[in-house]
C-alpha cells in the first residue's frame, strides 16, 4: 500500500497508522484497565480484568500474555497482574488519552454513549491531534465563558432544527 496524501479508507489509515504503533487497539484496552484498577489496588487478577471488559477470563489470560511477551505485565498462571514500568508508563499514557477525549465529548455537548464515542475515537487519534484537543480542553477551562457561548450556539441550533429551520445563521 502506498503512503501517499490520497484519500484511503478508515481500515486503510488503521493499518497505514499499524507500523508506528506497539499495540493493537484490544491490548491497549487491557493494559489502560490494568492501569485504572492499578491505582487504586495495585495488582489485578484475571478474573477481575474479564469481569471489568466484559470478555471470557480465558480471553483475558491470551491477552495478559501478550502483554507479558511485550514486557509490559507480570504475570504468572493463577497470580496477580501488575504493571512493568513500561507498563505504567504506557499505561499511565492510555488512561490519559482517554479523559482527554472524554472531557473534549463533554465539553462539545456529548453526554449519549460518551464511553462508546471515547473508545471510538481513542484507538484512531493521532498523537498530534490528541495534544491539540488537549489545549482545546485547557482553553475551554480557561475561558468558561467561550464555552458558554458555544453551548448556547448548540441550543439554538438544536432550537433551530426542532423548529424545522435549516439552523443556518446569515
Amino acid at each position: 500500500m502506498s503512503k501517499d496524501n490520497g484519500f484511503h479508507t478508515v481500515r486503510g489509515y488503521q493499518l497505514l497508522n499499524q507500523e508506528n504503533k506497539l499495540l493493537t487497539s484490544g491490548m491497549e484496552d487491557y493494559l489502560e484497565m490494568i492501569y485504572r484498577n492499578m491505582e487504586t489496588e495495585g495488582y489485578i487478577r484475571i478474573n477481575t480484568l474479564s469481569k471489568l471488559l466484559n470478555v471470557r477470563p480465558s480471553s483475558a489470560t491470551k491477552m495478559v500474555q501478550k502483554l507479558a511477551k511485550l514486557g509490559l505485565v507480570d504475570y504468572r498462571k493463577y497470580d496477580i497482574i501488575i504493571l512493568t514500568e513500561a507498563g505504567k508508563k504506557y499505561g499511565k499514557f492510555l488512561l490519559e488519552r482517554h479523559k482527554v477525549i472524554e472531557r473534549f465529548l463533554r465539553n462539545i455537548g456529548i453526554t449519549e454513549n460518551i464511553l462508546a464515542e471515547t473508545e471510538l475515537i481513542e484507538h484512531n487519534i493521532g498523537l498530534n491531534t490528541m495534544k491539540n484537543i488537549d489545549m482545546l480542553n485547557m482553553f475551554f477551562e480557561k475561558n468558561p465563558d467561550i464555552l458558554e457561548k458555544f453551548k448556547r450556539f448548540i441550543e439554538a441550533r438544536q432550537d433551530s432544527e426542532k423548529d424545522g429551520n435549516s439552523g443556518k445563521t446569515d
